[in-house]
């Protein structure tokens, strides 16, 4: 190992001996170098080294800038890529840097004016070579990601390749590839792909991917400007919609035919179950084209300056949207390979730690995908690699408060608490006080389920106390409606008199008030449930079924089904005590319908109430009610929905 500063003008050294070497060095008025380097890199001589190859590159662009012959900043940046050499860019970054210094120097105490106008010239021309250097550095460290990647999937075993890719290719790298780089890689990749193997598939897949992709994306957002009533992933069931538009575009087999199942309004598990010859390029392009239509709307949303809520709202459904689909996809690729499903998990859980990271995330609200066994252990093995760092930890932790609030809307409130517990302890390591205070109150709404009414008081309790220091208004809201609701729950258990209720309810209160102050639609809705139940609870039907019904109208429009089940099945049940029978039908079959859709348990509450009214009025009677709320059911489930009605409780009279 060798030591040098040296004059990079006049080459001159003077040289010193240091343990471990040799040093060179010699001073400068202007300027002074000093390289660190492994004598294998170059061969140093009093006439040329490297320094002064970097500097006469850097005086070249200097002096041809000046004199007009530079055109455009690519020149540049396709000068400095001949001119620097990866493995000496250290040496170049030395020497750029001290140029940009001592010509600012200049700048700056020099009195001469038509001097320090060049200088100024000289100066600017520097700074386009630093920011063309820059892109230069980002291409590297792209070229190098690609290198990896082309040597970790070509090593890999061949049930593993597909693994390995989507690692390559997640958005949540640090170094993502963008999708000239993907290009690159499907093409470095087919160089080592024999005919029919898992390779050549890959490479065709990306390669058709992209294609289809390109083709949909001038058409991304163009069923938004076709539909004036509503935004969102509905339309008339195959005719309009996203769905309908981009099948309409897009040419290839495959994702054409999901397109147009989602646009039917039909499961992706039943698309999923039909692909018994699927191949794993077909996969791979479904996969891509998918990714890159998730994204482009994302980064649609996002930027419209118009109406920020409006943009975060479409961009929260997005995300819930896509990820769900690949959930759905998992399933019905089962019978098919465990590839497929391995996939479809793994792209799912990428989509939520991407969501994980943005300002709008829902700490409040779900997703109602269905883990279980090994794809929960995978799920939560994929969410640990992000530990090494403290925005993995954070990215943890509130994607396990977003499965955890799933969980409990689907009835698996010990799995619920699982998730809950185990995202506390993450976010408080990791210091994220508004997901640890979130966590506080999803645990104490799961207490509640299980009729544990002094933990739930607690862990509201600490919510609130805790949401009052740091500021967390959100957290504060959540929390008095929690308290609120477990202290009702527990004077219901101990038939309590009615002026004990009124502390409770003035928390319910307090937290209806904070939601509609901060404009939390989602909060609302939780408060105004909360209220109904309440009123329900101690006996005032009126004003409970007036709560319920707003609360169903908020949860509508922040896009939670498993409040509005909720809301419409105590509807129902407070219409039925009031002898509103007609409104407890349509609320009653519309609350069993939404729950029973994403999995929830509590669909048959409602069930067993519809299964009550029907014997008590009579079947004639009981259609006919259901017939009279045709329209106002079908505006809210389509036509499909109305019908599958009857089937569902008939379902549900089997599993008694």
């Amino acid at each position: 190992m060798f030591f040098l500063t040296r004059d990079v003008r006049t080459g001159s050294t003077v040289t010193k001996t240091r343990p471990g070497g040799l040093h060179f060095q010699k001073t400068t008025p202007n300027l002074t170098l000093e390289l660190n380097c492994c004598y294998s890199y170059f061969a140093v001589s009093d006439s040329h080294t490297l320094g002064d190859k970097y500097l006469a590159l850097i005086s070249e662009i200097v002096e041809a800038t000046l004199k007009g012959k530079i055109s455009s900043v690519e020149q540049v940046y396709q000068m400095l890529l001949k001119g620097v050499t990866v493995d000496t860019a250290e040496v170049f970054e030395m020497v750029l840097g001290e140029q940009v210094n001592s010509t600012q120097q200049s700048v700056d105490s020099e009195k001469d004016e038509l001097k320090k106008a060049k200088l100024t010239r000289s100066l600017r021309a520097i700074k386009t070579i630093q920011a063309q250097w820059q892109r230069a550095q980002e291409q590297n460290k792209a070229s190098a990601v690609t290198a990896s990647a082309i040597r970790e999937i070509t090593t890999a075993e061949a049930d593993k390749q597909l693994s390995v890719l989507l690692r390559a290719i997640d958005p949540n790298q640090k170094q993502p590839l963008n999708i000239q780089q993907i290009q690159q890689l499907a093409k470095s990749l087919g160089q080592y792909a024999q005919a029919d193997s898992n390779l050549q598939q890959i490479c065709d897949g990306i390669k058709r991917g992209i294609a289809s992709w390109q083709r949909v994306q001038d058409n991304l957002v163009s069923w938004m400007y076709e539909r004036q009533e509503s935004l969102g992933f509905g339309g008339v069931p195959g005719e309009s919609g996203p769905w309908a538009t981009w099948a309409k575009h897009v040419k290839s087999e495959i994702p054409q035919a999901l397109f147009r199942t989602l646009a039917s309004e039909k499961s992706a598990i039943e698309f999923a179950e039909q692909q018994r010859a699927l191949q794993l390029s077909d996969w791979i392009e479904l996969a891509i084209v998918l990714q890159y239509i998730q994204r482009g709307l994302v980064h649609w949303f996002d930027q419209q300056p118009y109406n920020v809520k409006a943009g975060s709202k479409l961009s929260i459904s997005t995300f819930l949207t896509f990820a769900v689909i690949w959930s759905l996809l998992a399933n019905g690729f089962q019978r098919i390979g465990k590839i497929y499903v391995d996939g479809c998990w793994q792209i799912m859980l990428q989509i939520l730690r991407t969501f994980s990271q943005r300002q709008y995330f829902p700490l409040y609200g779900g997703i109602f995908a269905s883990f279980s066994g090994n794809y929960l252990r995978d799920a939560l093995d994929y969410l640990d690699e992000p530990l090494r760092n403290a925005e993995g930890t954070q990215e943890k932790a509130r994607i396990l408060t977003l499965l955890g609030y799933s969980q409990r809307a689907m009835g698996q409130n010990q799995r619920a608490k699982d998730f809950h517990d185990r995202a506390l302890e993450i976010a408080r390591s990791a210091g994220d006080r508004t997901c640890e205070i979130a966590n506080l109150n999803h645990l104490s709404r799961s207490y509640v389920e299980e009729k544990n009414y002094t933990e739930a008081i607690n862990y509201s309790q600490r919510a609130l106390i805790l949401s009052r220091q740091a500021g967390d208004k959100v957290g504060e809201e959540n929390a008095l409606v929690n308290l609120g609701y477990s202290e009702v729950m527990n004077l219901q258990q101990e038939t309590a008199e009615a002026e004990s209720y009124e502390m409770p309810i003035n928390y319910l209160q307090q937290g209806l008030k904070l939601s509609e102050q901060l404009g939390d639609i989602q909060g609302k809705a939780l408060c105004l449930s909360s209220l109904g139940i309440a009123y329900q609870v101690i006996g005032d039907l009126q004003l409970a079924v007036t709560n319920l019904e707003a609360g169903f109208q908020a949860a509508q429009v922040a896009g939670d089904l498993y409040l509005q089940g909720l809301n419409l099945s105590h509807l129902g049940s407070s219409n039925y005590s009031l002898a509103n029978f007609e409104r407890s039908v349509y609320t009653a079959s519309l609350g069993m319908y939404l729950l029973n859709q994403i999995a929830s348990r509590e669909w048959h509450k409602p069930a067993s109430l519809l299964t009550r009214l029907q014997s008590q009025l009579g079947e004639d009677t009981f259609l006919q009610m259901l017939q009279q709320s045709r329209s106002r059911i079908v505006a809210v489930i389509g036509v499909d929905g109305y019908d599958y009605l009857p089937q569902l409780l008939e379902d549900f009279k089997r599993e008694l």
